[in-house]
């Protein structure tokens, strides 16, 4: 089974649950309709991993996003996470009408950075950025997410149990795009303008 570091300890997720088309902007740059309520899917443990690949039968693209450690079916960590899409077999998937799941369950597809926990920061306050090669792709804040983090929980609760260990990713905002091999990505986790996770991940 693979694990995440929470701190100076390795957990053992069951399952990453992820919500999808949770930033208005980043809606509109992929032309899909806003969801009347929140979209849900999983990848199962083996999709976690460290390793950014850009590829995985065919190119892969990124989503950054804040993801949080689910104890005693609270989030108590938080970290952040690169949901790899294969957008070319997605949007086959969806003009069939089709799960989702082949284009984002895939070995490999959730890639983390450390967790940290919760204790002393503000949900509220938190903020994500993506440079690539130096350049600022991403930018995005738990205030601009339709759904925040706490109607995340309690909607996941209403038809899942989510075991101690588990990950919740929330959601990307505008700015996703291709992963090229040898690309240099550098992800942040702010509270405010105090940073509080930084993590390199160079495309393999």
């Amino acid at each position: 089974m693979n694990t995440i570091r929470f701190g100076n300890r390795k957990i053992t997720p069951s399952k990453v649950v992820c919500v999808g088309r949770n930033y208005i902007e980043h809606i509109h740059e992929l032309d899909n309709a806003v969801p009347e309520q929140m979209v849900v899917f999983h990848k199962p443990n083996s999709s976690i991993t460290t390793q950014l690949n850009a590829f995985h039968e065919e190119p892969l693209h990124y989503e950054t996003e804040i993801c949080f450690l689910v104890k005693n079916n609270r989030f108590h960590g938080v970290g952040l996470g690169l949901d790899l899409t294969k957008r070319n077999l997605q949007s086959q998937l969806k003009k069939q009408g089709l799960p989702w799941e082949r284009a984002k369950a895939f070995n490999g597809s959730a890639v983390f950075s450390k967790f940290i926990a919760l204790k002393d920061i503000s949900v509220e306050t938190l903020n994500l950025e993506l440079l690539i090669n130096c350049v600022r792709i991403q930018h995005g804040r738990v205030t601009q997410m339709m759904y925040s983090p706490d109607t995340i929980l309690q909607e996941l609760q209403r038809y899942t149990t989510l075991e101690d260990g588990d990950i919740v990713m929330t959601g990307t905002p505008k700015g996703v795009g291709v992963v090229q091999a040898g690309d240099v990505f550098l992800a942040r986790l702010k509270s405010e303008d105090k940073t509080l996770i930084e993590i390199e991940w160079v495309a393999q």
